[in-house]
């Protein structure tokens, strides 16, 4: 028997309880953390995935799934990925800290056979974790959220088995009344690593610094050019 077809868009966000901002995002990592469910796939020795970062950010960058280094650390993109999308974040004039950064996933996905491993999560694991990242979007209220490779398009705006990242990268959609920013994934740039290939995505970061006002110099114009 087949599963039933998950629309993930169409699930809700975890519900805050009434504070400000510090406090709605302090008790929602404790419940992350803390849920029966992350738990149950999170190996001993290592820990769950929760979003960093400035809860004030204009910018949300969205990630897939949480690597070896990850887990260890408990953040996102603290690997060779994750030192490439700081080093981007500060070609933009601002630091890692200013600002938020988060997965669509709050665990390393378990490869076939139970071990840890890179793998993209499935349309299920996903789903576990949207109620998760949509209220991380509710407490941040960002301008714009950046998604960061095809796995967090998905997350993000839903499975489209036509999606072509060459073809919605550079585009703006919408996320809950967010838009949404689609480019290629840091890792992306470290298999190709040619400055036609920075150029595309630095592009789509342009737009972004753009949407959120923020300035944009005649070097940054021009970078790898």
């Amino acid at each position: 028997m087949l599963s039933a077809k998950i629309d993930i868009t169409a699930i809700e966000a975890l519900p805050l309880p009434s504070g400000d901002k510090k406090s709605q995002w302090a008790w929602l990592r404790d419940r992350v953390l803390n849920d029966p469910e992350v738990k149950s796939h999170v190996r001993a020795g290592v820990q769950p995935v929760f979003g960093v970062g400035n809860i004030d950010s204009p910018i949300f960058f969205c990630g897939e799934a949480p690597g070896a280094e990850e887990e260890q650390q408990g953040e996102p993109f603290v690997g060779r990925a994750g030192q490439l999308l700081t080093k981007i974040i500060e070609a933009m004039g601002v630091k890692r800290s200013d600002v938020y950064i988060a997965n669509i996933l709050n665990w390393r996905p378990e490869k076939d056979d139970m071990t840890s491993g890179n793998r993209p999560p499935t349309i299920q694991e996903m789903a576990k974790c949207i109620p998760f990242l949509k209220a991380q979007v509710n407490v941040i209220k960002p301008q714009v959220i950046v998604a960061l490779g095809a796995t967090a398009c998905t997350g993000l705006l839903g499975e489209d088995p036509d999606r072509r990242m060459g073809d919605v990268r550079g585009k703006f959609f919408e996320f809950n009344g967010t838009p949404v920013m689609v480019t290629y994934h840091p890792s992306y740039l470290l298999r190709n690593n040619t400055n036609a290939a920075k150029r595309v995505v630095w592009e789509d970061f342009l737009l972004v610094m753009r949407r959120v006002g923020m300035p944009v110099t005649p070097a940054q114009e021009k970078y790898f050019l």
